[in-house]
C-alpha cells in the first residue's frame, strides 16, 4: 500500500508516522562501524525527504512562514545552545561518540566522501529535521495531550501541561537537553503568538543551519 494512503488513514497517523519512522533510523548510525553513522543519516534524509512530500498534502499547517519572530527566535536559540553548554551535564556524550561525528576523521580530512556527508547532514538539520519534529511535538503531541481529538485545539491556546511536557519531551530528545528545553518553549511560544506553525519550522531552521556552520567552521563536533 502506498505511504501517503497510510498517513491519510488519520490526522494523528499522518503527524506521528513520520517522525517515528525517521527516529527509527538514528538508532541504526553507529551500530555498525563508524562509517554507518555517516550512510544511516544519508538514508535517514532521503527517507525524511520522501516523508514531507507524502505528509505534505495531508497535513496542512506545514508550511513554512517567515518574520521577525522567527529569526529572532532562531537566532536567540542559537547563542542559548552553544552559551549555555558549559554549564550542565548532557546526555550521552563520549570522547568516541564525538570524534566519530567527524567525517574527517573517518574518510579523511577534505576528501570528496567527507565533504559529501558534511553537507548532508547540513542539509538535513536545515530541510528535514524541523518540518518532521514541528509537526509532531508543536501540532500534534502540544494538542494530543489538551484533548485526543488534537485538531479541536487552535494552534494558539496556551495550555500550561501541553506547554511544559512538551518542551521537556522535546529537550529529553536531545543530549543537550536544558537547551533542548529552552530550545522547545521559545518555538511553541511562536507557534501560540502566529497561530500558525511555519514561524517555529523557520525558527528551528536558522538554529540548525547556523549550530551546523559552527560545528564545521569550529570543529566543534558534539552539536552535531
Amino acid at each position: 500500500m502506498p505511504l501517503r494512503k497510510v498517513l491519510a488513514r488519520s490526522p494523528l497517523i499522518s503527524r506521528v508516522v513520520p517522525f517515528v519512522l525517521f527516529l527509527l533510523l538514528t538508532f541504526g548510525q553507529g551500530q555498525f562501524g563508524p562509517a554507518s553513522a555517516f550512510w544511516f543519516y544519508l538514508a535517514k534524509t532521503v527517507v525524511g525527504l520522501w516523508l514531507l512530500v507524502e505528509m505534505w498534502p495531508l497535513v496542512p499547517e506545514m508550511r513554512w512562514a517567515m518574520s521577525w519572530e522567527a529569526v529572532a527566535v532562531g537566532l536567540g536559540v542559537l547563542v542559548l545552545w552553544i552559551g549555555m553548554d558549559d554549564y550542565y551535564p548532557k546526555f550521552g556524550f563520549s570522547k568516541t561518540a564525538v570524534a566519530n561525528a567527524n567525517p574527517n576523521l573517518v574518510f579523511g580530512p577534505g576528501t570528496p566522501l567527507a565533504l559529501f556527508f558534511l553537507g548532508v547532514h547540513l542539509f538535513g538539520m536545515t530541510v528535514v529535521v524541523p518540518p518532521l519534529e514541528e509537526v509532531f511535538y508543536r501540532s500534534f503531541l502540544y494538542r494530543y495531550i489538551a484533548r485526543v481529538n488534537f485538531l479541536e485545539v487552535p494552534l494558539n491556546q496556551f495550555l500550561p501541561l501541553p506547554f511544559f511536557a512538551t518542551a521537556v519531551m522535546f529537550g529529553f530528545e536531545h543530549s543537550q537537553w536544558l537547551a533542548g528545553i529552552l530550545c522547545g518553549l521559545a518555538y511553541q511560544w511562536l507557534v501560540l503568538r502566529k497561530n500558525r506553525l511555519g514561524d517555529a519550522i523557520t525558527a528551528h531552521a536558522i538554529t540548525n543551519l547556523l549550530l551546523g556552520t559552527w560545528v564545521i567552521w569550529r570543529g566543534d563536533w558534539k552539536f552535531w
